[in-house]
């Protein structure tokens, strides 16, 4: 009647476009629907196919997501993540390298600074440093949560921005 084969109607079954039992009137009124759905754009042509309009919305939502990010690195409030973290992994080794070397430093502008003196020195730049590594891992930390907790209520109220691999 509709010109489709047995192995169509089967899927078409399994499918629930059309029941077993019901009349051929029945068949061809769920069969015609399915159609106009899948001409519509409301149903894929393949089972569990996509749905166009919740596809095209999808892209619409990524593509302004991908915007706004591309606008706000543009204005430097955001940068990625991975430039960051490179950025301030060269500033504490630059640190660091300096304060390697303030040992031979206090031994030659200071040759009589007793060994009591230099270790108490080198023991305070050496806590000043590990919590200058703690705080800064702490901050670091800090900010992406709470930018992800931002995003997270955004996409609660349909917000389109999206921080994954970008920080503040």
């Amino acid at each position: 009647m509709i010109g489709v084969s047995e192995a169509r109607v089967s899927q078409l079954v399994s499918e629930g476009v059309i029941a077993r039992g019901d009349t051929a009137a029945a068949w061809l009124l769920g069969y015609c629907e399915r159609l106009r759905d899948q001409a519509a754009g409301r149903a894929g042509a393949e089972a569990g196919g996509l749905d166009l309009v919740q596809e095209r919305a999808a892209l619409a939502r990524e593509q302004r997501i991908g915007q706004a990010i591309k606008n706000q690195v543009a204005r430097r409030e955001f940068a990625a993540v991975g430039l960051l973290a490179d950025v301030l992994a060269r500033a504490a080794s630059a640190v660091v390298d300096r304060f390697d070397q303030l040992e031979g430093t206090l031994r030659k502008a200071v040759p009589d600074l007793p060994d009591e003196a230099k270790v108490a020195v080198l023991q305070v730049i050496a806590n000043a440093r590990n919590e200058w590594i703690r705080g800064t891992a702490r901050l670091v930390s800090d900010e992406v949560d709470g930018m992800l907790a931002e995003d997270n209520e955004g996409a609660d109220e349909g917000d389109a921005r999206d921080v994954e691999g970008y920080c503040a």
